[in-house]
């Protein structure tokens, strides 16, 4: 068929490290969610327009999620701790170009379950899912330079710094510069 690209559905994934499960979110965890977009921390660093509003937990798990799914551009997916099966973050999955092999991660983490290496343990089982056992080549991480616990999590889960990005993203409406970060297939040999 000319003109017509076939659309890659995103992969459905669910990975476990020691201390967390990263699994697709569901329709259960819009509390979660809620409560974890809802964080003023948390909301510092959204790339949103201030007018936008809160991130609605339940779209975001159920419709929002299917969408980029479906699309073939990424995905969302619960940060389950293991020690009590309850959701403590998020990651998600965005701007897959499946013919370059590559997609970028973000995640946010609710505020009790910060500063124990939880994000970057479960960055790291994404990232390395996605390369291993999906075909990806390149994993980026976008950091807001003063997003100092971002860099962290990107530096403890294995992701090399590659340069600033000038002007290229925004947080609550405001430009800022990014940080790129990055995980290839050559790192994990």
């Amino acid at each position: 068929m000319i003109g017509q690209v076939a659309v890659r559905r995103f992969p459905a994934l669910t990975v476990s490290t020691p201390r967390t499960e990263v699994r697709p979110l569901v329709a259960a965890d819009a509390k979660a969610a809620d409560e974890i977009f809802a964080d003023r921390q948390t909301q510092r660093w959204l790339p949103v327009a201030d007018e936008s509003g809160q991130i609605d937990g339940l779209a975001w798990c159920t419709d929002l999620a299917r969408q980029r799914r479906d699309s073939g551009d990424g995905d969302h997916y619960a940060v389950l701790r293991r020690e009590d099966d309850r959701v403590v973050g998020c990651l998600w999955t965005r701007r897959t170009d499946w013919g370059a092999r590559c997609t970028e991660v973000s995640y946010a983490m609710a505020p009790h379950a910060r500063g124990f290496g939880l994000a970057a343990e479960a960055v790291d089982a994404l990232a390395i899912a996605l390369i291993l056992e999906h075909g990806l080549q390149r994993v980026e991480l976008r950091v807001a330079p003063g997003n100092v616990a971002s860099r962290r999590v990107a530096e403890k889960a294995g992701f090399s710094y590659e340069g600033l990005l000038r002007n290229a993203g925004y947080v609550r409406g405001a430009r800022v510069d990014l940080e790129l970060w990055s995980l290839v297939a050559a790192d994990l040999r």
